[in-house]
């Protein structure tokens, strides 16, 4: 019953996260998931977790994955924070952290649920503009601000700035809180971790649901000084003190030891990438240059919504986001070899009716 809704519920706007249909036959590209599985290492930690011990509480620190993490990363195990999906780190961090009496600032077009989480927190936030070619531009951040959250790689756009940009804004914004949300970043970005030590106003979030194929898991981290762990810490104590389960964490800490399976599953993605890339840009797509597991491509001649309906139609799933400046675009997902060839049959067939 919405009457006992509390006022906040009655103006939320959820995230609306992309679809899961039932569809026969369906290639999935619409939600940035591995093409690939786990590391077998990780698939093992979790059976061999599934014991009796279930029963137990997980341990609320984290503490072995958080030391693998340290590890490597190259940070002290006080400086990692680990959640329930980046999803939940970055919430956290909302709340802990960017939640400061003058305007939070994050690009118009980006990942889109930091306005879902700035309405949900009461935080006063400004958007500033991507330049015509869709890209963050550091200049564009001097102004009055109370703190600053970018993805790098950008989400949907796929592009990434050099860490050298993000070191322009830590030094000019050095007196605020600057979160750095790095889902994508092992698809070929720079990260910013390498800047934590002489920035203990830097944040930088990560994600094992994306190049490490644990997005069943929920699996996200945050790396920084260890003042700022402690009020994302101070949060999740607030909140819930469990975030993840025994099996979780021993799937997570398996799959950071497997450096060799993730490097190679990574390098796959990206050779898809430049495949589909190529494959889209033949048939007359503009595609932005990605460092992510999914690219952001549009037809000069044609509606993304179309498209994007399609496609759909022959079982083929994008993402398409009915937004200003990017109406006419969509985001595709790097599958396997054969998923990019039936996505390249049915663009084919698209661009025909059309």
């Amino acid at each position: 019953m919405s009457s006992l809704w509390s006022p906040l519920t009655h103006v939320l706007s959820p995230y609306v996260p992309g679809e899961q249909p039932k569809i026969a036959n369906l290639v999935k590209l619409n939600t940035n998931e591995s093409p690939f599985g786990p590391s077998p290492q990780a698939l093992a930690a979790m059976r061999e977790a599934a014991n009796d011990t279930l029963r137990l509480y997980p341990d609320p620190e984290a503490t072995e994955l958080r030391a693998e993490l340290a590890e490597l990363h190259g940070v002290a195990p006080d400086q990692v924070f680990v959640g329930n999906g980046s999803d939940e780190v970055l919430a956290h961090a909302f709340a802990g952290l960017l939640n400061q009496s003058k305007p939070l600032l994050y690009p118009d077009v980006t990942y889109s649920f930091y306005p879902v989480w700035a309405q949900l927190f009461g935080i006063t936030a400004e958007t500033v503009p991507l330049d015509d070619g869709l890209r963050v531009r550091i200049e564009d951040y001097r102004r009055d601000a109370g703190a600053i959250v970018i993805a790098n790689p950008n989400a949907p756009t796929g592009i990434a700035l050099p860490r050298t940009e993000i070191e322009r804004l830590l030094a000019e914004h050095d007196d605020i809180p600057v979160v750095i949300d790095e889902a994508y970043v092992d698809f070929g970005g720079e990260s910013a971790v390498p800047l934590i030590a002489e920035h203990p106003h830097l944040l930088v979030v990560q994600t094992m649901s994306k190049s490490r194929a644990l997005a069943g898991l929920r699996v996200g981290y945050a790396l920084g000084d260890a003042g700022l762990i402690e009020a994302l810490t101070r949060v999740k104590d607030s909140f819930n003190s469990y975030p993840l389960g025994r099996i979780a964490q021993a799937g997570a800490a398996a799959s950071v030891r497997d450096d060799a399976y993730f490097r190679e599953s990574c390098a796959k993605v990206i050779a898809n990438r430049t495949t589909m890339t190529r494959a889209l840009e033949g048939l007359g797509f503009e595609v932005l240059p990605s460092s992510a597991n999914f690219v952001f491509a549009r037809h000069p001649g044609h509606d993304g919504a179309l498209l994007f309906k399609g496609l759909r139609d022959r079982a083929v799933l994008v993402r398409h986001f009915n937004k200003p400046r990017i109406a006419d675009w969509l985001r595709v997902t790097v599958g396997t070899e054969a998923e990019i060839h039936r996505l390249v049959e049915a663009v084919e067939r698209v661009l025909v009716c059309l």
